[in-house]
């Protein structure tokens, strides 16, 4: 394996643009998320990272595939869905890193990676100056049907990287499931960690 991890600026990060969109509609159908890919959209997402400055892309790269990536960007770049929970909190956006997702294909899982991509993204937000890194994570009810009975959320993984779970800070991001026929919202809330703690 001649896998490394390489870490982009905005619009540099273009021409793997079609690979990330095969990843995310690839990874993404799985559970929890049941994502129904579109690759149009897929692409307006990631031109918009690009175009965020201070945006960042960190790719896991195996012989010139990616395989795994992962996004951040200035959450006062984010749309209003990411930055209501935390107005309405009385939190400041423009002291928050965003990270979009993170995204390894099964075979590469279990390797670091995972470790690597919040490292990129934490760097970069300390780099911008930002005390907070945050993401939001799909909320599934426990006997969701399509729940693989061997389903381990990711909890554990993001607490040991000192994240802190604030089920207060609550949106709601649309998109088709695998089994819908049109789009509907899903709910979502968010971790975040302390940069300087």
């Amino acid at each position: 394996m001649t896998l490394t991890i390489q870490s982009f600026s905005g619009s540099d990060a273009t021409p793997y643009f079609d690979d990330l969109a095969r990843l995310r509609i690839a990874v993404f159908r799985d559970f929890p998320y049941l994502y129904h890919g579109d690759s149009d959209y897929e692409r307006q997402y990631m031109e918009t990272y690009a175009r965020s400055e201070g945006s960042i892309f960190v790719l896991a790269i195996d012989d010139g595939k990616v395989v795994g990536a992962s996004t951040g960007t200035p959450m006062i770049s984010e749309t209003d869905e990411v930055q209501a929970p935390f107005i309405a909190a009385g939190r400041d956006p423009a002291d928050y890193f965003y990270f979009g997702e993170s995204v390894l294909l099964p075979q590469y899982r279990g390797q670091g990676i995972g470790v690597k991509f919040f490292e990129g993204r934490e760097a970069q937000a300390k780099r911008l100056g930002l005390r907070y890194a945050t993401f939001c994570a799909v909320e599934r009810p426990a006997d969701h049907p399509r729940r693989p009975s061997d389903y381990q959320p990711l909890d554990a993984f993001w607490a040991k990287r000192s994240y802190t779970h604030h089920p207060e800070l609550r949106t709601t991001f649309t998109w088709r499931d695998l089994d819908e026929t049109v789009e509907s919202p899903k709910p979502l809330s968010f971790w975040i960690r302390d940069l300087t703690a």
